[in-house]
């Protein structure tokens, strides 16, 4: 069987190699294979490169998004692909993801808390969520059906004081069980 003989362009250093491959895997991303290299070699070199060039872009764009998102808040903006091939697709789809699973139920938490704010109690966390944001959303449901208890009673003394003219009634609110939400209850003194 014949063989392509060696030349000095397709002869790899180990050496270098072994360092570049140790830099990188200690999280340096500016190591770089030799540029000047020919051949096989450098086809190899260049194809490491681009390999670091993209994971060290790929990084930058995590660190971009978690940043905007995390940190200033703008809850639209994502992880773009730009130029890396599809290999990188997946964890750039899984990292959009992760930020769409936690964006969607904040945003309708905001919404009922906002109607809250505006004296609407008619709206309640819809969204199908888990664990800690579960945990939230129960809260804010159950401080809405409070509140709505709550207004209710009042609305119910405040026709009878008011509206009936029974001036001698009076609103006792009680919290009951201190470790689960206030119950809120209105009593009025027998005639």
């Amino acid at each position: 069987m014949p063989t392509t003989p060696v030349t000095d362009a397709d002869a790899i250093d180990v050496m270098i190699l072994l360092s570049f491959i140790a830099q990188v895997k200690a999280g340096d991303f500016s190591a770089r294979m030799p540029l000047e290299w020919t051949g096989v070699a450098g086809k190899v070199a260049d194809g490491l490169n681009e390999v670091v060039v993209a994971n060290e872009q790929i990084g930058a764009e995590l660190a971009r998004v978690s940043r905007v998102v995390g940190k200033q808040g703008e809850l639209s903006q994502r992880v773009g692909l730009g130029g890396w091939t599809q290999g990188w697709s997946g964890s750039v789809e899984s990292v959009n993801s992760m930020i769409d699973d936690l964006v969607r139920p904040t945003i309708e938490m905001q919404r009922v808390i906002g109607a809250v704010a505006d004296g609407d109690l008619t709206k309640k966390v819809s969204v199908e969520v888990r664990g800690e944001m579960l945990q939230l959303k129960n809260t804010i449901n159950a401080m809405v059906d409070q509140l709505n208890g709550f207004v209710s009673e009042l609305t119910r003394v405040a026709r009878e004081v008011g509206t009936e003219g029974k001036l001698g009634q009076a609103a006792a609110v009680t919290i009951e069980n201190a470790a689960s939400p206030p119950a809120w209850t209105a009593t009025s003194p027998s005639p």
